[in-house]
């Protein structure tokens, strides 16, 4: 059951609109990290989920990114205004102004349509609070890029409002996936094939123009890896040490 209050989760305020950074703030509106995308994922998730608790947790959270797409919404909503009566404010996106009269519709910010392709949704509860943290760190990115390419006080301070709360969630999934109590290779019920699953391909060799190595660290040899250097040229290596 939803219930709308006609109260902003942030008081929004913008000095001086301004419709090209408006068109921006869309991203987070019906982009693939924007917040409707947040609140169907993790709602969706809820309402698959058998574990009461963390049922609970999606559903919480999920109900609060409704809460910042008003938020967002309102915010690009002010920016765009002048789109509507504005000639020289219109030319910088005519669908803005000729089809939504200067408001927001569910597009990201280059008039791409809002697509549940976005969703991420397995029905595994680890896999899909990991995929939640991953999305709060894209959302929380995207959010600072926009703090950085806005002057006016009042937008910014709406925009770190919702950049932090992107943490708060992430740090509310990463917590509830670790009481989880799973290795994080443990990932479904069927186990991968031994030796197969230490084997680490090294598909990337030689030096690059511009300054590529070939990085050696703990991802690819130690912690139980097996280095396979180049092995789409290990049937040339063979042929060759059999002619020599």
């Amino acid at each position: 059951m939803y219930h709308h209050i006609k109260k902003l989760m942030y008081t929004v305020n913008v000095g001086e609109p301004d419709p090209r950074f408006g068109r921006m703030l869309l991203e987070q509106f019906g982009g693939a990290n924007g917040e409707l995308a947040a609140a169907m994922q993790y709602s969706i998730q809820g309402i698959n989920c058998e574990d009461m608790q963390r049922k609970d947790l999606l559903m919480d959270i999920g109900t609060e990114e409704l809460s910042h797409l008003e938020v967002i919404g309102t915010l690009a909503r002010m920016h765009l205004k002048p789109s509507k009566t504005e000639k020289a404010a219109a030319e910088h996106d005519p669908l803005i102004a000729i089809c939504g009269a200067g408001g927001v519709s569910l597009c990201n910010s280059a008039g791409n349509s809002w697509t549940a392709d976005y969703l991420k949704v397995t029905g595994e509860l680890d896999v899909d609070l990991r995929s939640n943290i991953a999305a709060e760190a894209r959302a929380k990115i995207v959010y600072e890029r926009l703090i950085n390419f806005t002057d006016d006080r009042g937008t910014k301070d709406a925009l770190q409002f919702l950049m932090t709360r992107e943490i708060t969630h992430m740090k509310a999934f990463i917590i509830a996936l670790d009481t989880l109590g799973k290795d994080a290779l443990s990932i479904g019920k069927i186990p991968p094939t031994p030796k197969v699953v230490d084997k680490f391909f090294d598909d990337s060799t030689g030096k690059g123009d511009h300054g590529e190595i070939n990085a050696r660290g703990p991802w690819n040899e130690g912690n139980g890896f097996e280095l396979v250097e180049a092995p789409a040229f290990q049937d040339v290596r063979k042929l060759v040490t059999q002619q020599t």
